[in-house]
């Protein structure tokens, strides 16, 4: 009900309310910059512009710049020194044929690697403790506290509602 009320309002003297803003006055353009189309004065011949400046060649020769490229890695680098710095995936933790991981870097983890880590630890927390984990996993003493104080998957809450059938046998019984 209240659409058609506000349809109505909407619509009501529509066309005129459109003619009215039609025929409304335009604003002004900005005048436009003035620009001299033939003041030769301004624009330099041909003949100036390939003339030589002697006293700007004389300082741009005092001037001497020295640059080096900076050093970049190739990308055979990159991948030789991420070797260095992986560590070996644990066999037990993938099954063979499901993922193409042999290695990850140090200071990542994987997901299977934090919910077997955070599980061990939920389940008995003074044997995996804190710097265990960080042991296992290479990882340093803080993160491994901020995954098991921050990386909550395990936290399950469950919220009793109270059925309606309870409700009447409580007002009965009052």
């Amino acid at each position: 009900m209240g659409a058609r009320v506000g349809r109505l309002f909407r619509n009501f003297n529509l066309e005129a309310r459109a003619h009215r803003e039609i025929g409304k006055s335009k604003p002004e353009a900005a005048p436009r910059h003035p620009v001299p189309f033939n003041d030769n004065s301004s624009v330099p011949s041909v003949s100036e512009i390939h003339r030589k400046d002697d006293p700007l060649l004389s300082r741009l020769r005092q001037v001497y710049v020295d640059s080096k490229d900076p050093q970049t890695r190739t990308l055979a680098g990159v991948r030789k020194l991420q070797q260095l710095e992986c560590r070996p995936l644990s066999a037990s933790l993938a099954p063979p044929g499901v993922c193409d991981i042999t290695a990850v870097p140090k200071g990542k983890l994987t997901i299977v690697e934090v919910l077997t880590a955070l599980n061990k630890h939920k389940l008995t927390p003074h044997e995996w403790t804190v710097e265990r984990i960080a042991q296992e996993l290479m990882l340093t003493n803080s993160d491994a506290s901020a995954l098991t104080c921050y990386f909550i998957p395990f936290s399950m809450k469950v919220i009793k509602v109270p059925r309606a059938e309870d409700t009447h046998t409580r007002i009965a019984e009052s």
